[in-house]
């Protein structure tokens, strides 16, 4: 079953009050200072899928002001919010799993926490068409909830509404990553706490794409 429909409407009806709690994104300033370090021009084409509110874009943009950066999310209101936040990017209204039909190369994709609203096997076919899509060298920021993959399932947001979660590990992420061209640059987990009060691990992989 595809529970993407389940998110859009959690994301897009709480847009405004994720974005009031969310755009400081200093709690993973390492590993976005790492990929910023890597780029490989301050003015570099850089792609964000599940960009909510548009907060790591703002933060890549505060640190370099010239990069080119198109914005993308599947909630109408988050766009609306990420465009705001980010006047010189182009935000676009898009499932991140059509990744693949976006026209032209980037030297990086961004994906914040969009992989626990994505199955097994859409991760796994997203960072395929991530490695497609990237230029030699290019890089991939990925975040997501670490856990048993087959822990994945419904939970209640602190507002009551549900949305189902997938956790992932790093193995097969790691592998996939691997598999399509992709060298891990760094990789660190930090705890973490949901609206709903629950404890999470984050997990954050920077990887590039090998020339």
């Amino acid at each position: 079953m595809d529970y993407t429909d389940l998110a859009v409407a959690l994301f897009d009806k709480h847009a405004d009050a994720y974005a009031n709690k969310f755009m400081d994104v200093s709690l993973y300033k390492g590993s976005l200072d790492l990929f910023c370090q890597h780029l490989p021009a301050p003015d570099a084409r850089i792609l964000e899928i599940a960009c909510g509110p548009g907060n790591i874009s703002h933060y890549l943009l505060q640190e370099l002001p010239a990069l080119q950066v198109t914005a993308t999310d599947l909630a109408p209101r988050m766009v609306e919010l990420a465009q705001v936040n980010n006047p010189t990017a182009i935000c676009l209204l898009m499932d991140g799993r059509d990744v693949k039909k976006l026209p032209g190369d980037f030297h990086a994709i961004v994906c914040g926490f969009g992989l626990p609203y994505f199955s097994k096997e859409d991760a796994l076919q997203f960072i395929k068409d991530c490695g497609d899509k990237l230029l030699p060298g290019g890089l991939l920021y990925i975040s997501t909830m670490e856990g048993d993959y087959l822990g994945s399932g419904i939970q209640r947001s602190a507002s009551g509404d549900e949305v189902y979660i997938y956790y992932h590990q790093e193995d097969y992420i790691t592998a996939a990553l691997q598999h399509n061209g992709l060298k891990v640059l760094d990789s660190r987990r930090t705890l973490n706490t949901m609206t709903n009060g629950v404890k999470v691990v984050d997990l954050v992989i920077v990887a590039q794409k090998v020339v």
